[in-house]
């Protein structure tokens, strides 16, 4: 078994701790992790992007050409990565940012979801990175949406545990939405 994605958005989406979310959860789980994040200086507004391989076997490269599944957070990472999902993969957009119509690729599966909207019903315009991670961990089982609650404790300062319930929220609506 071996999954790999993509994330992008932009500084400030939670790109980069989505992508940890994942790794803490699949180790959690036994499994092997490569986590590679990548951002620009510029932060918050700036891009954002991270590859997660996760697998039961070694992983030999953290670096992936073309991602089975991207999660984009907004439209300037679509236009930019959606070309490099493999044939047969799937791309998760946050339609809330994302319009997905001029992609002229039909050997990929696009799954549109309105996080930004979703996170907000939630209580928490910030939580789009959790409701994506839901999404991803459902569609694929990658790993346990069960598995999130204790590698959000290893993820997350002890100082911001107060704030796991609500992304456990998020999380399940984003699963729920696929």
């Amino acid at each position: 078994m071996r999954y790999d994605v993509f994330i992008a958005g932009f500084g400030g989406q939670g790109v980069l701790m989505a992508g940890n979310l994942l790794g803490y959860a699949a180790i959690i789980e036994g499994k092997n992790v490569s986590f590679f994040p990548s951002y620009g200086v510029e932060k918050r507004g700036g891009a954002a992007m991270c590859t997660v391989v996760i697998a039961d076997t070694d992983v030999g490269s953290p670096v992936v050409g073309n991602p089975s599944v991207a999660l984009i957070l907004n439209q300037t990472s679509f236009d930019k990565f959606a070309a490099r999902v493999k044939t047969g993969g799937l791309c998760i957009v946050n339609s809330s940012l994302v319009d997905p119509t001029g992609l002229s690729r039909t050997d990929i599966e696009v799954i549109a979801i309105p996080m930004n909207e979703i996170a907000i019903e939630l209580g928490d315009h910030r939580m789009v990175n959790m409701v994506a991670v839901g999404a991803y961990a459902a569609r694929t089982g990658a790993v346990a949406i069960a598995t999130f609650e204790e590698a959000l404790r290893q993820t997350l300062p002890e100082r911001n545990h107060r704030f796991i319930p609500a992304n456990i929220r998020a999380i399940a609506a984003g699963a729920q939405r696929v």
